[in-house]
C-alpha cells in the first residue's frame, strides 16, 4: 500500500499536552489520518506504554506506524469502546480526537470533498460506505434535502436551494461537483461563493458520514472509556462540532440541563481542563486550514 502525504496536524502539541501523557499509559486517537498526532504521542511513550488508533479510512492504513507499541483498527471512532474490548482495553488514560476532515481527503480531487475540483459527487469518509453526496443530491427528498443544508451547513436559503435540485434532477441526475454549483449558480454570488460553496460542501458531507450521529455516540463513550482523571482532547471546525463538545463537557448532555440535588448541585462525568485553546497567527499562516480549529480537554472526574 502506497503512503500517502498528510499535512502536519494542527495544535499538534496542545492537543497532545492535553493528554497529560504518562509513560505506561494506555491512549487512544480516534482520527490517525496521517499519523501526526500519534507519533507525538508515542514519543512521549515509555517501553510499556500503549497507543490504539481508528481511522475508517482505507488511505490512512498506509500510514501505519511500525511500533510493537501502536495498533491501527480501521474503524469509525463511533465504535470505540466495542474495538478496543475486542483488544482487551476496556479503560484508557486519554483520548485524542481531531474532528477535521484530513488534508489528504481535500486533496485527492476524486474524493470529492474539495470546492476547488471537479469530482463526481462522493464525500465518503469510508469508502465502503453505500450512502455519498450523489445519493444525498439525487435521491433524498425536497423536504430532508432542505433539513440537510439547513441543520448542518446553516444556509439561510436552503428551501429555495432544495427546490432547484430537485426540479433539475427530474430532467438531468447531478453527477459532478461542477453540475451541483451550476444547478445552484443564482445562490453564488462572486464576492460570497467560496464561503457559500463551503457551506453545500459541509452539510453534504457531515449528513453522508452521519458525523454528527458519530459524534454524540463517541462522546457518550467517554466517560466510561476513560479511567479517572484519564483526559479527552478534542479539536472541532465548526460550531455545530464544537456546540456539542462544549456541552456535553459542561453538562454531561447535548440538550438541556442536567438534573439537580436538592442542594441545586448536579454531578457531570467531566470537567473542563483550561479554556479554549485556538491555533496562533503564526500557525495559521503556516496552514490556513488551522483557522477554524478549536480545541477543548476535560479530565474524568
Amino acid at each position: 500500500m502506497t503512503k500517502t502525504m498528510y499535512h502536519n496536524p494542527v495544535l499538534l502539541k496542545e492537543t497532545v499536552d492535553g493528554l497529560n501523557i504518562k509513560p505506561d499509559g494506555v491512549y487512544v486517537d480516534v482520527t490517525f489520518g496521517g499519523g501526526g498526532h500519534s507519533r507525538e504521542i508515542l514519543s512521549r511513550l515509555g517501553e510499556s506504554g500503549k497507543l490504539f488508533a481508528f481511522d475508517q479510512d482505507q488511505d490512512a492504513l498506509a500510514n501505519a506506524l511500525d511500533d510493537d507499541r501502536f495498533v491501527l483498527i480501521n474503524e469509525n471512532f463511533r465504535y470505540a469502546k466495542r474495538f478496543l474490548r475486542f483488544h482487551g482495553v476496556k479503560e484508557v488514560d486519554g483520548i485524542l480526537a481531531d474532528f477535521g476532515v484530513s488534508s489528504h481527503q481535500f486533496d485527492v480531487a476524486e474524493r470529492g470533498f474539495s470546492t476547488r475540483f471537479e469530482a463526481n459527487l462522493d464525500m465518503r469518509m469510508n469508502q465502503q460506505n453505500k450512502l455519498s453526496a450523489f445519493h444525498v443530491v439525487n435521491e433524498y427528498e425536497e423536504e430532508r434535502l432542505k433539513e440537510v443544508l439547513s441543520q448542518y451547513g446553516e444556509l439561510r436559503a436552503a428551501p429555495a436551494m432544495a427546490r432547484l435540485i430537485v426540479e433539475h434532477r427530474q430532467n438531468e441526475t447531478i453527477v459532478t461537483s461542477d453540475q451541483l454549483k451550476q444547478v445552484l449558480k443564482k445562490f453564488l454570488s462572486p464576492r460570497h461563493e467560496n464561503k457559500i460553496l463551503a457551506q453545500i460542501y459541509q452539510a453534504i458531507r457531515i449528513e453522508v458520514n452521519q458525523e454528527i450521529e458519530a459524534l454524540k455516540e463517541f462522546l457518550l463513550q467517554t466517560p466510561e472509556l476513560l479511567k479517572q482523571n484519564g483526559r479527552l482532547s478534542v479539536i472541532s471546525y465548526h460550531s455545530l462540532e464544537d456546540r456539542l463538545v462544549k456541552r456535553f463537557i459542561r453538562n454531561g448532555l447535548f440538550e438541556g440541563e442536567p438534573e439537580r440535588d436538592m442542594y441545586g448541585n448536579f454531578e457531570v462525568p467531566l470537567k473542563k481542563v483550561n479554556g479554549l485553546i485556538v491555533p496562533s497567527n503564526e500557525e495559521i499562516k503556516l496552514n490556513n486550514r488551522a483557522r477554524s480549529a478549536k480545541l477543548r480537554v476535560a479530565q474524568k472526574l
